[in-house]
């Protein structure tokens, strides 16, 4: 989950269009407050909630440890940076989904994309993750299609085959470049309008960096945007030991035990951690 988390935190001072629109920028400049925000709160919270409920846990079971999951780290970490309505949704004694189509569902899935032997579970699982909060259909399409991307990413598939089935299965929209996006994108907090665009950043990347760089260079809602980038492009062609390293800088000692314990458990076949 290093490329989700860094997704976070390299595009958290650039949210809400505080960017310039470029891929030249300084990673991790020291002239700003590079940290984990809530996406990555959630997307700890959701793989921990995997691991303690076992990989072939049912959907009641699974999602009883979502919603016990989410709250307690939402509660202790990352306060006052979740929506209006997820922040109350982690308070309530029996939080009920509240038909959002909000990316939130999309950013937090990313340990599932690499806990599962099948596409069709990874996808369930994901949906089961994204319905105890954001159950609208884009909410739900948005969490299946960024675990399915992570899924085929890491089990070898090209970007042509990922670009194939995610058109296919979920029916969004890769026609536009990022040079097309970019000039009109603006801060937006839909699964419809950010996932598109975080997997085209994707797709026209080198290398991890310059995936990340892309996204970016997008603005509008940066951190989660960017968040979505990096978790797939980390699939695809893994993560720099420079940059494991400074996203390990800072985070907390909870969150670092919990991405020990989700590098144990994960289903990689081409054996990195």
């Amino acid at each position: 989950m290093y490329g989700a988390i860094l997704g976070d935190m390299i595009g958290s001072p650039y949210e809400f269009d505080q960017g310039e629109k470029t891929k030249d920028f300084e990673l991790f400049n020291p002239r700003k407050w590079i940290r984990y925000t809530d996406d990555t709160a959630m997307s700890l919270a959701v793989a921990k909630a995997v691991m303690n409920a076992g990989f072939d846990a049912d959907e009641v079971s699974m999602k009883a440890k979502f919603v016990s999951c989410m709250q307690d780290i939402g509660r202790r970490y990352a306060r006052g940076e979740y929506g209006g309505r997820f922040s109350e949704w982690l308070l309530q004694d029996n939080p009920q989904p509240y038909n959002s189509w909000g990316n939130g569902s999309a950013m937090r899935v990313s340990s599932i994309g690499w806990l599962f032997d099948s596409i069709e579970r990874t996808r369930e699982v994901a949906r089961w993750s994204a319905e105890v909060s954001h159950n609208h259909p884009e909410g739900i399409k948005g969490a299946e299609s960024v675990a399915s991307a992570i899924y085929l990413a890491r089990t070898g598939h090209s970007k042509a085959e990922i670009r194939e089935y995610i058109e296919t299965e979920f029916g969004y929209d890769f026609s536009r470049t990022l040079c097309e996006i970019r000039p009109t994108y603006h801060h937006v907090e839909s699964c419809r309008e950010t996932v598109p665009e975080a997997i085209t950043a994707f797709f026209e990347g080198t290398g991890f960096e310059d995936c990340i760089r892309n996204a970016v260079s997008l603005g509008g809602d940066c951190d989660t945007l960017t968040c979505i980038t990096g978790s797939i492009a980390e699939a695809f062609y893994g993560v720099p030991e420079e940059l494991k390293d400074e996203c390990v800088k800072r985070l907390p000692a909870e969150f670092l035990e919990i991405i020990v314990d989700f590098n144990r458990y994960k289903k990689d076949p081409w054996g990195r951690s």
